[in-house]
């Protein structure tokens, strides 16, 4: 009974989670719709390029190419989402492995956080030719364009997040015996729970956009790169349904990672980190 107890209790937050992130969405998806029929109400803006929530719809599902247009999309957003994925993992990892090294060693902090933030200040898109010239222009060049947009916020947020952790308790295990490894693992990782979830809260959508900017300028595949034919080619509709495909795209993988956060952290942070 306990364990049965035990599940519910570790299942409990993350449902009820879900259940407000999926309220959250459809809020957020009306909102949008309202706002993009304004907009192009009130700026009368071309209807050759401007679409309306009504025209994707119908390129999606009501005109008679709409099964073949529906497969060039979700194909080109398949291979953005991998992109965007590899990329948001290593970013993460990444991240982590620089913010412990970080704590445990103060001089690798001085020693590289002044290289990292000259870094982070080179705009992504002039630094693009010089990561496709080091690594090509296959999966490895998307996985260091969309890590890059990753791994600077999850830096910040890991380091404030492993120092935020009770000195009472590093103290304890210090106490008895413990190295710095050792409280690391047994009380800033936990601590750092809710952080590295804040920071994949925030790196997730910015995932997709590194991921998409790789595919404009390195890769030539994927959601991106058809984004860029469609609006040469005029395929207006094309490109709207493409937006539209990223942006669902990007709230379900930001409220997959709200549900995750959820779930792990009940069972594994701190009651006051929760």
């Amino acid at each position: 009974m306990s364990a049965v107890q035990g599940a519910r209790a570790s299942l409990g937050p993350g449902l009820r989670r879900l259940g407000t992130t999926l309220l959250s969405l459809v809020l957020s998806l009306a909102l949008v719709g309202v706002g993009w029929t304004v907009f192009l109400e009130v700026l009368n803006v071309s209807e050759l390029v401007a679409k309306s929530p009504g025209d994707v719809w119908a390129y999606l599902f009501t005109v008679p190419e709409a099964a073949a247009n529906r497969e060039t999309i979700l194909s080109g957003l398949a291979v953005t989402l991998r992109d965007a994925g590899v990329g948001l993992v290593a970013g993460l990892l990444a991240a982590a492995a620089v913010a412990m090294s970080f704590v445990l060693w103060r001089t690798a902090e001085r020693s590289l956080m002044p290289i990292a933030m000259v870094v982070r200040s080179v705009p992504l898109v002039a630094m693009t030719p010089v990561i496709t010239l080091a690594f090509g222009r296959d999966l490895l060049a998307t996985t260091v364009i969309s890590g890059i947009v990753v791994f600077f916020p999850a830096l910040v947020n890991l380091v404030f997040g492993l120092r935020s952790a009770s000195p009472q308790a590093a103290d304890l295990v210090a106490a008895y015996g413990g190295s710095a490894w050792t409280a690391m693992r047994k009380v800033q990782i936990p601590s750092a729970l809710p952080s590295f979830f804040a920071a994949a809260r925030i790196a997730a959508p910015g995932s997709l956009i590194g991921a998409l900017l790789a595919e404009w300028l390195a890769t030539g595949r994927g959601l991106g790169y058809a984004m860029l034919t469609s609006g040469s080619n005029f395929r207006y509709d094309e490109l709207w349904a493409s937006v539209v495909a990223v942006t669902l795209a990007s709230l379900a993988v930001y409220a997959l990672v709200g549900v995750l956060e959820a779930a792990v952290l009940s069972r594994y942070a701190p009651r006051e980190s929760r």
